[in-house]
């Protein structure tokens, strides 16, 4: 074979974590060689290209992110971080030390969980201590804001008794507000591509709300990004897409190919930290309420129509689904639409609707890290059934197919956090919480890589290079694992090469 001075021969590399030495080949985008390294001297082909020593360090397929708002994520990097306060008292005292002059814009902050805090949010706490200000806080987990007074009057929601606003409400509130220049976000956001590429990312789901399609096309025209992007489509613009003939998987931009439409994103329930998961039991303290069981965000009939309408015209459904009962309605709209597609978070199941999850080809799409971080609200509020709560050893035991991801900015954009709390099962210095539920870390590693557990002549060059071998690190070595580089579609995205 003549020599190709674009393809690259990466020598002396482990394949995969415990692997042997060999030597792997790239080209135009693709892996066209995988030879063992004692093997690469006595006359096997592996073609013409530059050759890169890796020294013995690790090569593993490229991991995925299958559930981000990159939005989101890249703007609460810039955001005041509330993560780690134990109560509301706790969040108006750092907004009053960050406040900073009335100088009329908005003070955004994100992070907080108030699951477990002994007091509640109130506009009056803000007011407080930032009375001229607007300040607008948006919980961990997406699904409420808190706002004080001269806030709420910015949104016309003055009249708001409390201030803290969630599920839908919150979501129009925050659409309401002033927004940072688009240019200024997607700066932001081809910054957060780069970050996520430095620890091994080679792609991600965006459920970002809004046309994330569209956006998609505008920034690939201004800028490359480090990852490969899925870009999921609302239901406000699904006839949109349909009409523009877009399909699950075809790509859209000036990237050459990077960016590709994702699934259609649609809501069962709402979330666990807000106590509108919807659940076959009532929450603790709620018994008897309107909201005990939690909400329906959509109507299974609904569900059914709008999933099937998708289908038809190629485009997979992504259904959040994260109390048992809010699984069970996914999953019997699954059955009825016969489609392929997935469920996000899967969060608490019934132990029947285990094995539905392979028997119908549904993806469940899990965030291990919210195991490690919720663990404490779901012993209170869902107290009894937590183990089914987070089941990904039964999810795989039962033979579904999981993908990690993130739900940044609920959880950091961060893989290696993931693989490490799903085969941990916890992130301090607590014992292992549900410890039956753990993963081995192969098994980890194929779900933080979109299910590739080898690397393949033919297959995408989406490569990450890591500096320890996952197969014998321990938990802290996996969460700050040293990634010496990535390479997305054949191109270095990351490291120093």
């Amino acid at each position: 074979m003549a020599d190709n001075p674009s393809a690259l021969i990466l020598t002396r590399v482990r394949l995969g974590a415990g692997g042997p030495l060999a030597r792997v080949r790239v080209a135009a985008g693709r892996i066209t060689h995988v030879v063992p390294e004692p093997d690469a001297g006595s006359g096997v082909e592996v073609g013409g290209g530059r050759q890169l020593d890796l020294d013995g360090r690790v090569l593993l397929p490229g991991l995925w992110d299958a559930h981000v708002h990159l939005a989101e994520w890249a703007s609460a990097r810039h955001r005041l971080d509330l993560a780690g306060t134990g109560s509301a008292r706790a969040v108006a005292d750092l907004v009053r030390e960050r406040a900073g002059a009335a100088d009329g814009s908005v003070l955004y902050g994100y992070g907080f969980r108030d699951g477990l805090w002994a007091d509640a949010p109130h506009k009056a706490l803000l007011d407080a201590v930032v009375p001229d200000r607007p300040v607008a806080l948006v919980s961990a987990d997406l699904h409420a804001a808190w706002l004080n007074s001269a806030c709420l009057a910015l949104v016309g929601r003055g009249d708001h008794p409390t201030g803290l606003i969630r599920e839908h409400e919150a979501h129009e509130v925050l659409s309401a507000l002033p927004a940072a220049p688009v240019e200024v976000v997607d700066g932001w956001i081809e910054e957060a591509c780069r970050a996520a590429a430095a620890r091994g990312v080679s792609g991600v789901i965006d459920f970002q709300f809004g046309d994330t399609v569209g956006d998609w096309e505008r920034r690939s025209a201004g800028f490359r990004p480090a990852v490969r992007v899925s870009a999921a489509v609302y239901p406000s613009y699904l006839d949109a897409a349909i009409k523009r003939g877009l399909r699950t998987g075809d790509p859209v931009g000036a990237d050459g190919g990077l960016v590709r439409v994702g699934p259609l994103k649609l809501f069962t329930d709402g979330s666990l930290n807000t106590r509108t998961a919807l659940c076959r039991d009532p929450y603790p303290g709620l018994e008897g309420t309107d909201g005990a069981h939690g909400i329906e965000e959509t109507a299974p009939d609904e569900l059914v129509r709008l999933m099937r309408h998708a289908a038809a015209h190629g485009i997979e459904p992504a259904v959040h689904a994260i109390g048992d009962r809010a699984n069970t309605v996914a999953l019997d709209a699954f059955e009825a639409v016969r489609c392929r597609g997935r469920i996000e978070h899967a969060q608490l199941l019934s132990p029947q609707d285990l094995p539905r999850f392979a028997q119908l080809g549904v993806t469940a799409g899990v965030q291990p890290r919210h195991a490690t971080d919720d663990r404490d609200v779901a012993d209170r509020h869902w107290a009894g059934r937590t183990e089914r709560a987070f089941p990904y050893g039964d999810l795989l035991a039962a033979g579904a197919r999981l993908e990690f991801g993130s739900d940044a900015p609920v959880s950091p954009l961060d893989p290696w956090l993931a693989i490490a709390s799903a085969v941990s099962r916890t992130d301090d210095e607590r014992p292992a919480w549900h410890p039956e539920q753990r993963l081995s870390v192969p098994d980890a590693l194929v779900a933080a890589a979109r299910g590739r557990r080898l690397i393949r002549v033919g297959d995408p060059a989406d490569l990450v290079v890591v500096d320890a071998d996952p197969l014998g690190a321990d938990p802290e070595t996996l969460r700050a694992m040293p990634v010496h580089a990535t390479m997305t579609n054949g191109r270095w995205s990351h490291g120093p090469y």
